[in-house]
């Protein structure tokens, strides 16, 4: 019997702090991520990757926007998909270097292009609030908004980032196709970036302006797709309560109903784990067996039931529900 874990790697772990987004530093970055899903499938795990795409999305709007009028600027949803691709095609190829392309065992990996359905009534998009593209200044911030009527916030203190709509996701498109190529025994990428956001337009399917939590998606997608596993890879090993006080510390495994009063209670902000928490939250809520919140490398351990320092999320109170 197989079992199938979603993993749902950061935007910002592509681009680390202090990079630039250089094509070397994203490859570099995507190697590195690689091998963890390479130590999970060799488990016996079958796997589907999302991931985010906040500063890639946000540079190529920048990019758009200076090109012009030589060259016409796309709109969100197509820069979504772009990122998709190119975030993809790296991991793809990052996968098959970790797993040894040449050798025997090595998983068939591939990229799906995903569009996920949102309302158009959905008041998120009346209030921006999802981050993309660099961190600047403030002045340069406010001249961007000035300039094109952008929303712009400060992002919990570590400088001025544009903020776009982030409607919750509703119904991942391509889920069929998902499900076959992983009962053929790929490796399946998906909802890159929270995948492209499209809404119903009379009997079509229309993008919109629009940037989807990736941790909502690939809930959604852990959960459309059977999953037992979902991952939510961070840059920390920990889930922390209490974080940056006397009293700060670590959750290891815990149950879901605990892990709700806590958020209830205010301990994870949104502009840190709060999504994280809540994606958790929605897969245990559906059925799933456990969430996991930690470092790339920390993920295989966490997934064999002993989580060390990651944190474990379970049905109900801690020690039932395992995947």
């Amino acid at each position: 019997m197989h079992r199938t874990a979603v993993v749902a790697l950061g935007g910002n772990a592509f681009t680390r702090a202090g990079q630039r987004g250089t094509y070397q530093e994203l490859a570099s970055n995507a190697a590195a991520m690689a091998q963890a899903v390479h130590r999970l499938h060799q488990a016996g795990w079958r796997v589907v990757v999302a991931h985010g795409n906040g500063p890639q999305v946000g540079n190529l709007a920048l990019q758009q926007d200076a090109a012009e009028p030589e060259v016409p600027g796309l709109p969100l949803p197509a820069l979504v998909a772009m990122t998709q691709g190119l975030l993809g095609s790296l991991f793809c190829l990052a996968l098959r270097e970790a797993s040894g392309a040449s050798h025997n065992g090595a998983p068939d990996v591939v990229t799906v292009v995903s569009h996920v359905r949102v309302d158009p009534a959905d008041p998120a998009f009346d209030r921006p609030t999802k981050p993309i593209g660099p961190f600047m200044s403030e002045a340069a911030a406010a001249a961007l908004a000035r300039s094109k009527g952008w929303t712009v916030v400060d992002d919990a203190g570590r400088g001025h980032r544009r903020v776009v709509p982030s409607p919750a996701p509703l119904e991942i498109v391509e889920t069929g196709a998902i499900l076959r190529l992983l009962a053929d025994g790929f490796v399946v990428i998906a909802v890159g970036g929270g995948g492209i956001p499209v809404a119903a337009d009379g009997d079509r399917l229309a993008g919109v302006d629009a940037v989807i939590d990736k941790d909502l998606a690939a809930a959604l997608l852990a959960t459309a797709v059977g999953a037992q596993a979902l991952v939510l890879v961070t840059d920390v090993d920990t889930v922390m309560l209490d974080f940056g006080t006397p009293t700060e510390r670590a959750v290891t495994t815990v149950g879901a109903d605990e892990m709700r009063r806590h958020l209830q209670d205010g301990q994870f902000p949104e502009g840190s784990m709060g999504p994280k928490i809540r994606a958790a939250l929605q897969f245990l809520d559906a059925g799933g067996g456990c969430a996991v919140i930690t470092r790339p490398w920390l993920v295989p351990g966490a997934l064999s039931g002993n989580p060390g320092r990651a944190t474990r999320i379970v049905r109900g109170v801690a020690g039932r529900g395992a995947a």
